[in-house]
């Protein structure tokens, strides 16, 4: 998976999560424990994801490609993972999320071999139950199903009014947000995703803590002045996340402006 050096450890926990409990069907404990090591023998060698659950090593490989030496990789790294944790059992799963057909092998039986991991495509898996469902991190994981010829705005869209309406406050929308724009880098879908957001824009505003940092700023800054007030009505609304161009319409002010208190 491309870019993971940017994906925080926190979030990188939580996507093992989701990938396992809504698509690998596999019960999480609570006390569940990321593997962040690096298999390093003939060539670096660095896995997705790698996690302890109970008495189990999950190995997850996600891969938006054919690799046609994957099921050769794959047994690299068991046999990695089993030289430091030969009292676990491992389970291993290629998450596959590329646009083409997937033609990866996923067995080696030959000499004394007989090697098997689980392959699992993505678009094999319809959206819909993960739109219905309730748990908005299952919500996130719709952007890589199967949209079954439906209108990709239309699905996104979908997906962002859900996270929404199942999110308490505007932080707890926008950690979701961030899953959905890493996951839509690997549909080409992250023009959809911008559209949507902009779409909804009103509707993240309703949100109680964008209502409350709006007002909060505003209120501070009436018992500093008017100069001081706009500077930190300004700065306590970009703290939430939002560009100049919808802060001048907030307050009513230029962009230039806006970029002025900023500094």
């Amino acid at each position: 998976m491309g870019d993971k050096d940017i994906i925080s450890k926190e979030l990188l926990k939580e996507m093992a999560k989701d990938i396992s409990r809504h698509i690998l069907h596999i019960k999480i404990d609570d006390n569940m424990e990321l593997i962040d090591k690096e298999f390093t023998r003939i060539e670096k060698r660095d896995a997705d994801l790698v996690y302890k659950n109970g008495n189990e090593i999950i190995h997850i490989e996600i891969q938006n490609n054919n690799h046609p030496k994957m099921h050769l990789r794959m047994h690299r790294y068991y046999s990695d993972i089993l030289f430091e944790y030969e009292d676990y059992t491992i389970q291993q799963y290629m998450l596959y999320i590329g646009k083409e057909k997937c033609r990866m092998e996923k067995e080696i039986v030959r000499d004394n071999i007989n090697y098997k991991y689980a392959i699992i495509d993505i678009r094999d898996v319809s959206c819909e139950a993960f739109l219905q469902s309730n748990d908005p991190s299952a919500v996130v994981l719709a952007i890589l199903c199967n949209f079954e010829n439906k209108d990709k705005q239309k699905v996104v869209n979908s997906i962002l009014k859900k996270l929404i309406k199942l999110s308490k406050d505007e932080a707890t929308f926008r950690n979701y947000l961030k899953k959905v724009e890493i996951f839509s880098t690997n549909r080409n879908l992250e023009e959809y995703v911008d559209k949507g957001v902009k779409m909804f824009t009103v509707d993240i505003e309703k949100l109680p803590s964008f209502q409350r940092g709006v007002e909060k700023g505003i209120q501070k800054g009436i018992q500093k002045g008017v100069e001081e007030s706009m500077k930190i009505s300004v700065k306590a609304i970009a703290s939430l996340g939002y560009d100049t161009q919808k802060i001048a319409q907030l307050l009513n002010l230029s962009e230039p402006e806006v970029k002025e208190y900023l500094k």
